[in-house]
């Protein structure tokens, strides 16, 4: 079993701001830090990513995974790593509640499973990355159209 991280956050902005974030995955790397690429490997009759390869940086390792993405239930956007380089498990989901007619909660959750061993301490510092990129960095984002530097 990998570890697993959980959090949340409010975003001032209605869902389906928030979701139009999220579904642009080929955008991520303009405001998601440790995202260098993002490259669309398939989509389905709507147009939603389905599939997707990404080259990630951080702590001085640099890594690649591609995730299958689940647009099944409304609101919530799911995926499961299909293939990765040092990763066994990264599969996760933003859940989006809209609070009032312009807030939205966003609860993100991922299990990260590392084909080799790590310190916890390195654990601790690459999950508290994962969280600021994940929601504050998204808040970011949705809230001030912002990119990274």
């Amino acid at each position: 079993m990998g570890d697993s991280v959980r959090d949340e956050i409010m975003i001032d902005a209605p869902p389906t701001a928030v979701m139009e974030v999220l579904l642009a995955i080929e955008d991520y790397p303009s405001w998601a830090n440790d995202l260098k690429e993002a490259v669309v490997l398939g989509r389905d009759a709507e147009g939603r990513v389905t599939a997707a390869r990404f080259r990630a940086a951080g702590f001085g390792v640099s890594t690649w995974y591609t995730l299958a993405y689940d647009h099944g239930k409304e609101g919530r956007l799911a995926w499961v790593l299909t293939e990765g380089d040092i990763t066994r498990k990264l599969d996760g989901s933003y859940e989006l509640t809209g609070i009032g007619d312009d807030r939205t909660r966003v609860v993100y959750e991922l299990e990260a499973e590392l084909i080799v061993p790590v310190l916890g301490l390195i654990k601790r510092r690459t999950a508290h990355k994962i969280i600021q990129t994940a929601l504050t960095d998204l808040k970011a984002r949705v809230e001030g159209g912002g990119s990274r530097p």
